[in-house]
């Protein structure tokens, strides 16, 4: 055992790794070791500064789930937008759930939107269902406030997928623009753009988050009526 992973199984909490493993089905029970997400930041922050992150970055794929959410955090503090987007190039294709996915989330690209968008655009086209999932997080997270483009929405409104992950991807995505885009995004729920499924996940999430006016909520409760079945 390395000493990373030594590190891992020192800071074990077995309750906490079986609560873990209910909540992500697609990583094997084995595979999760059992660190809570403050042990695994602060490591983090230890190893990227190093002489270890290298190392452990260019060893993948990992076996532990610990393993996978610790890489993501390391990536996430990368400072160099160039070394950090090669970093998450490099470990998209390994990412295997939804918690590793959107811990993913470089503070670096908030400098570098337009150099992002292009990455963006492949990831949303990939046969991965991690890849796709990522791209439309980086979507919500960068380009529904000041930079918003409503032709960036359309984009995810288009997306078509029989992964459950990716549409609940898409269903946050909205309801996150019915926060901060509602008179541009609501259309999408009136006219049928999205399907049923994903438009009902968008409006019980919408109307669930204190940032939607009690006035929108009542409208979309009406849009969900419509749109269900």
């Amino acid at each position: 055992m390395d000493k990373i992973q030594e590190f891992l199984f020192n800071n074990q909490d077995v309750p906490y790794r079986d609560f873990q493993s209910k909540l992500i089905p697609t990583v094997a029970d084995g595979n999760f070791i059992g660190v809570r997400t403050p042990v695994l930041r602060a490591y983090a922050k230890e190893l990227a500064k190093s002489e270890d992150k290298s190392s452990f970055l260019a060893k993948l794929p990992h076996r532990y789930f610990d393993e996978n959410q610790l890489h993501a955090f390391v990536i996430s503090l990368t400072k160099d937008y160039d070394e950090c987007i090669g970093q998450v190039e490099r470990f998209l294709p390994f990412v295997d759930n939804w918690a590793t996915c959107d811990q993913l989330s470089p503070k670096v690209f908030k400098k570098h939107k337009e150099e992002l968008l292009p990455h963006i655009e492949l990831w949303l086209k990939s046969d991965r269902e991690y890849t796709v999932r990522f791209g439309i997080k980086m979507l919500m997270d960068h380009f529904l406030d000041s930079d918003f483009d409503e032709k960036h929405m359309k984009k995810v409104a288009k997306i078509r997928s029989d992964k459950y992950y990716i549409n609940m991807m898409i269903s946050w995505y909205f309801a996150t623009a019915l926060a901060k885009q509602y008179d541009t995004a609501v259309k999408y729920i009136e006219t049928g753009a999205l399907d049923k499924w994903t438009a009902n996940k968008a409006i019980q999430k919408a109307r669930e988050s204190y940032r939607v006016t009690d006035e929108h909520k009542e409208y979309l409760k009406s849009l969900k009526k419509q749109t269900s079945g």
